[in-house]
């Protein structure tokens, strides 16, 4: 092959240098357009705590509770609000008890947020889970007005050990302090209803031992027991609940929703129950669990939650 004439090489070096100055231009072009930048969080992380958490034990990422949000769907979006608990024995957090539920409700219109509470795996006891879900309804509470959503319409869901966490605070909730410095402290930690998932509720008799030895420690006194019995603690004031378990549950007995529901039905509180005969512990949505998903959110309607 011959080679190129002197001249026409010259304007092929010419021309490469052009092309080589034009890409490199769009390449920084690129990188500094918006566009190119990394993608927001599909589903934003919220601090509870953005200045430090109280009583934290650490920098870990298990020192710090949070708040992982789901936008409902625009085009159902309603106006009620869920925080989720996920179950795992106050040892480890369930993502099908969380994230899952989370989006099963945002896709029904229900604004929703599931919560990273502390655990006794990571060294926390009681009450360092009550301090963060009361802390996260609060917040929760305080978003709703910020964006817009009924106030008056914030539940809480929770499975198993979330279940009891769940409980715990339909039982012990305040009104919040009108005259605290941080505004989201001045909000109610009141459920508007609690929606219990083969919930762990008793430290007693039927009491799941490793949630209650993880929470609790090993030697809890007779009155910490006690205060962490939710059935012990129901008053006319506990929100209504929809409560579901089954017959043939070995690792949370079904004693634990029968009491419950017992005690809301002696203090005058609205319930529905549901205690199907088939399914192990912990089956969530998947898709051997029977329907109560479909029944909570008939539910829902019942109590004007949903429109």
């Amino acid at each position: 092959m011959s080679p190129l004439p002197p001249v026409l090489l010259r304007r092929f070096s010419s021309l490469l240098a052009v092309t080589g100055a034009l890409l490199a231009a769009a390449v920084m072009s690129a990188a500094d357009s918006p566009a190119s930048a990394p993608a927001a969080a599909a589903h934003p992380v919220i601090p509870l705590w953005p200045q430090g958490t109280p009583g934290s034990l650490g920098d870990r990422p298990q020192d710090k509770p949070n708040l992982t949000f789901y936008a409902a769907d625009t085009a159902k979006r309603n106006g009620a609000t869920l925080l989720v608990l996920p179950g795992g024995g106050y040892a480890n957090l369930a993502p099908h008890e969380g994230a899952a539920f989370a989006e099963y409700f945002a896709a029904r219109g229900i604004t929703c947020y599931v919560l990273q509470y502390r655990l006794g795996s990571a060294g926390y006891r009681n009450p360092a889970m009550l301090q963060d879900v009361s802390r996260a309804l609060r917040m929760v509470r305080s978003f709703a007005k910020r964006d817009g959503l009924d106030p008056a319409r914030v539940g809480i869901i929770g499975s198993s050990a979330g279940g009891h966490l769940a409980a715990t605070l339909m039982t012990h909730f305040d009104a919040g302090k009108a005259d605290a410095a941080d505004p989201i402290e001045r909000e109610s930690s009141r459920p508007d209803l609690g929606v219990l998932c083969y919930p762990v509720i008793t430290m007693g008799e039927f009491a799941h031992a490793g949630s209650r030895n993880q929470l609790l420690g090993a030697n809890p006194t007779p009155e910490v027991l006690k205060d962490m019995s939710a059935e012990l603690q129901v008053t006319s004031k506990t929100p209504p609940a929809f409560i579901w378990a089954t017959f043939e549950d070995k690792t949370v007995p079904v004693e634990n929703s029968l009491m419950f529901a017992a005690a809301l039905r002696k203090a005058g509180v609205p319930f529905s129950l549901h205690i199907y005969e088939k399914g192990s512990h912990g089956l969530g949505l998947k898709k051997d669990a029977p329907p109560w998903a479909d029944e909570c959110l008939y539910w829902f309607k019942e109590r004007k939650f949903l429109p």
